[in-house]
């Protein structure tokens, strides 16, 4: 990730290919991924996080540090959060998921 000349964040595909292996680069992109449906799922029942903190017992605080990409979630946390809003966690191949990263594995 690169920055603009206003300091705010921009893709940079190559910047990253430099300085990340495939597998790290790989791996960011499934977190992004689980955070963005765990974002979705959190709006889509209309919830505020705090709403989801007081339904998890996860802090507030915790949920927008995780929400914004700022802390790598734990497996417990996240549990906690997707069993509050009736969700759980599902294992399927990469490919189901459409990721070309799936291909070098």
């Amino acid at each position: 990730m690169n920055t603009t000349k206003g300091g705010f964040p921009i893709w940079d595909e190559a910047f990253d290919m430099e300085h990340f292996t495939s597998e790290e680069i790989a791996e960011s992109d499934l977190r992004a991924a689980l955070i963005t449906s765990l974002v979705q799922a959190r709006r889509e029942q209309g919830l505020s996080q705090r709403d989801l903190e007081a339904i998890s017992g996860v802090k507030q605080p915790q949920i927008a540090r995780l929400e914004s990409g700022n802390a790598n979630p734990k497996m417990d946390t996240m549990l906690k959060l997707l069993a509050a809003m009736g969700k759980t966690l599902t294992i399927v191949p990469l490919q189901e998921q459409g990721n070309p990263a799936a291909a070098n594995g």
